[in-house]
C-alpha cells in the first residue's frame, strides 16, 4: 500500500518563495516529480505573486525538453497585485519530470506552493 503525504515543493528551500530569475524557456525549477512505480504521483499546487505593478508573462513548463514543446502561459495584471493568485491547480506528474517557469523580466515573480504526493 502506499503513502500518501504533503511535502514543499522541490524548488523551494523550506517552504520559501521560489523567485523567479529565468527569462528563457530553460526555466527556473519550481518541482521535479517522484520517481517509483507506476501508480506514484506528485499533485502540484503552485501559487504567484507579483513583484511589479504592470502586467507581467510567467510561463511554465512541464517535462519539456524542447524549445517547441507545450507550455502553460499565465499573464498576471496589475490588480493581481493584491496577492497570492493560484497558477498550477494540481497538475500531476511523475517519472521525474520536472516543472519549470521563466518569466518576460526576470525577478518578478515569487512562486509559493506543495505537492500532495502519493509514493508506492
Amino acid at each position: 500500500m502506499g503513502t500518501y503525504s504533503k511535502i514543499i515543493l522541490s524548488g523551494s528551500t523550506d517552504g520559501q518563495g521560489i523567485r523567479i530569475t529565468a527569462t528563457t524557456p530553460s526555466g527556473t525549477v519550481v518541482h521535479t516529480c517522484v520517481t517509483g512505480a507506476a501508480e506514484s504521483i506528485d499533485e502540484m499546487w503552485v501559487y504567484g505573486h507579483s513583484t511589479v505593478t504592470t502586467a507581467a508573462q510567467i510561463v511554465f513548463a512541464f517535462g519539456v525538453t524542447t524549445a517547441t514543446g507545450s507550455r502553460l502561459t499565465h499573464t498576471v495584471s496589475a490588480g493581481d497585485k493584491a496577492g497570492l493568485i493560484l497558477m498550477i491547480p494540481g497538475l500531476v506528474g511523475r517519472n521525474a519530470k520536472i516543472l519549470k517557469a521563466s518569466a518576460t523580466t526576470t525577478d518578478r515573480f515569487n512562486l509559493f506552493g506543495y505537492v500532495n504526493r502519493y509514493a508506492t
